[in-house]
């Protein structure tokens, strides 16, 4: 699977000036300065989920991209996935932190032609629930758009999730994003945008065996 990071550009930067038939994910970060609302796009008074679904289309490809959303004041950090020339849904952060925003209430794996997409945003990186319950629902990858700068703690998260739960992270911050593949190696990172890379989707099962003391009654 080919891979796109974008961590500069907005989706209408980069079709003007790079190859929209690169890859098959497109991982943009929060780009956009604008907050989607949700009203104003329902009287196609903006159109972000329509560029969305045409670059989709354009690209043939999957498309997750960070953004803001606005829904009659609830404000929350977001992740629109559109896949050949599909909405396929919006994702919410489930975390907010000290009130900052709002948070979301479930989650989701994508079916896309990039495979089974789980999607994590911004600071739910901090809980490593998110990723086992993602890993968990089986999916092939997980997406993380982040709307910060990446730091030493990220890169340690990515690689420990990967690793626990047997799933690559695919990051993208601000001006930076990395790729941890399941067994928690960074097999790409990379300050450039757009920023390509390949990815190998393998799937690795082990049987797990504990040993504990109980009272088991007698039949």
């Amino acid at each position: 699977m080919r891979i796109c990071f974008v961590n500069r550009e907005n989706v209408k930067q980069f079709r003007e000036r790079y190859d929209v038939k690169a890859a098959d994910l497109f991982v943009f970060g929060f780009n956009d300065t604008q907050t989607v609302s949700y009203e104003r796009e329902l009287h196609r008074e903006t159109t972000f989920f329509e560029e969305m679904v045409k670059f989709s289309k354009e690209s043939n490809a999957c498309t997750v991209c960070g953004c803001w959303t606005d829904m009659k004041g609830l404000k929350r950090k977001s992740a629109v996935v559109a896949n050949e020339g599909k909405l396929l849904g919006v994702s919410d952060a489930i975390h907010s932190l000290d009130g900052a925003i709002n948070g979301g209430g479930e989650l989701r794996v994508y079916e896309t032609k990039a495979g089974k997409i789980g999607v994590i945003i911004a600071e739910d990186l901090y809980f490593p629930e998110i990723a086992r319950d993602l890993a968990l629902f089986g999916c092939d990858c997980i997406v993380c758009p982040f709307d910060k700068k990446m730091s030493s703690i990220h890169s340690a998260l990515l690689r420990a999730e990967a690793f626990f739960y047997g799933t690559p992270l695919l990051f993208c911050a601000k001006e930076y994003c990395m790729l941890a593949d399941g067994k928690g190696e960074v097999v790409f990172a990379t300050p450039q945008s757009p920023a390509y890379a390949d990815l190998e989707l393998t799937k690795e099962y082990h049987f797990v065996e504990t040993r504990r003391r109980l009272f088991l009654p007698k039949s």
